[in-house]
């Protein structure tokens, strides 16, 4: 049997450097349990950043993927397929929204955010050609395309990959002061994470995402969510934004609408948005096809029981709960998040983030670090109690040692 070591060996070897993932090689999964090769089982506690909010295998998911493989899986956009239409309605459907336009990534689903946005503020609001601009939030994570990173405040993502590209201005996370001072004449687009997944689960102050609802509208500037880790049940709700009773004009969806099974994402807005495209303006072989939009629709059909969102409001109520009595322990500095998600600042005097989390995985429990000494905790929503308590009780005993 060809061991972890050799296979991170042969990994180090072959593979481009751009991740440090931790030292572990998964085999198997199931639910919220994944196995490795030498067949010790772990609690996965991050949930591909969210791409796994319905745990690793699901049977409905698998079903649906596997009917569609027997069928037809590509015909690319060149032709209609038979569950094309019945996957746009029903996401439409969802959002509340009247068209879909549907991607593989999450980071060309943002791209299409921003093609769209620019399009509708030169056909739509009239800005001048060449002028439109979207402001951004600092701390910002939407993807590592040339385009994205240009607007990413972190160096990390942003170093040696310039010229980069210009038509965006980015303001404080969280201040609708500056931000009202950054939207002029020529802005038209407002483009937001709800929840600042990357930037260690960052909520923004109450009331806050309203504001930015109300600013837009007054402005009119596209209000753009990128719910693509917060949306589809995470935080409780089937979208963040939703908290604040707050429908922006364009939603970015991504990771979880594959059901972890394949990469789907999407951009939902109403017809006087999407509907500035001609045929030949944007596109993708991949996008939409009839393998994707069958584990979509099984996704959205999973979503609607709202069995899901409840999951997320229960447990997560139960998770904060629990992680805010570390706070008061002196080894915890902080806990954000909202629903089934959770950032934790660690005293750096314990530790990196990352060797926390290396101990954390040799006692059975896998998440991942972010910026510094914090933990970023995301479960699959069909976590039992009894096992997220477990791996709480393995953070404590982490923390205590």
């Amino acid at each position: 049997m060809v061991t972890s070591a050799e296979l991170i060996a042969s990994s180090d070897a072959h593979s481009a450097h751009n991740y440090h993932p931790l030292p572990v090689v998964v085999s198997t999964a199931d639910g919220a349990w994944m196995t490795d090769v030498e067949g010790k089982r772990y609690l996965d506690m991050l949930a591909g950043y969210s791409a796994l909010n319905f745990g690793h295998g699901h049977p409905r998911l698998v079903a649906a993927a596997k009917a569609q493989l027997d069928r037809v899986t590509l015909t690319s956009r060149a032709f209609h397929h038979e569950r094309f239409a019945e996957f746009c309605a029903a996401l439409g459907e969802l959002c509340g929204k009247e068209m879909v336009l549907p991607m593989n990534t999450g980071a060309e689903a943002v791209e299409t955010a921003v093609k769209t946005a620019r399009k509708w503020g030169y056909r739509v609001k009239g800005v001048p050609d060449g002028r439109a601009k979207i402001v951004v939030a600092e701390n910002n994570f939407h993807g590592r395309t040339t385009t994205i990173v240009s607007f990413s405040t972190d160096e990390e993502a942003r170093a040696d990959f310039g010229p980069y590209t210009p038509g965006f201005e980015i303001v404080p996370y969280g201040d609708l002061a500056a931000l009202e001072a950054a939207v002029d004449e020529d802005t038209v687009a407002v483009l937001l994470e709800p929840v600042q997944g990357e930037a260690g689960v960052l909520v923004p102050p109450a009331g806050y995402l309203a504001g930015v609802r109300e600013l837009t509208r007054s402005r009119n500037v596209l209000f753009v969510a990128d719910e693509i880790q917060s949306g589809l049940g995470r935080t409780g709700a089937t979208f963040a934004c939703a908290h604040e009773d707050v429908v922006p004009d364009m939603y970015v969806l991504g990771k979880a609408l594959g059901g972890g099974v394949v990469p789907v994402s999407a951009v939902v807005a109403d017809r006087d948005v999407l509907g500035v495209y001609r045929p030949g303006e944007h596109g993708s072989t991949f996008g939409g096809n009839p393998l994707a939009c069958a584990v979509g629709l099984e996704v959205v059909a999973m979503l609607r029981t709202g069995e899901y969102q409840e999951r997320a409001r229960e447990l997560g109520e139960h998770l904060h709960r629990e992680l805010g009595l570390l706070t008061g322990e002196g080894v915890v500095r902080e806990v954000r998040g909202r629903g089934l998600w959770a950032g934790v600042d660690i005293d750096p005097a314990h530790g990196t983030g990352r060797e926390i989390s290396e101990r954390l995985m040799e006692r059975g429990v896998l998440v991942k670090d972010t910026h510094g000494s914090t933990l970023r905790i995301a479960p699959p929503l069909v976590i039992s109690k009894e096992d997220l308590d477990w791996g709480l009780d393995q953070l404590r005993a982490v923390l205590a040692g």
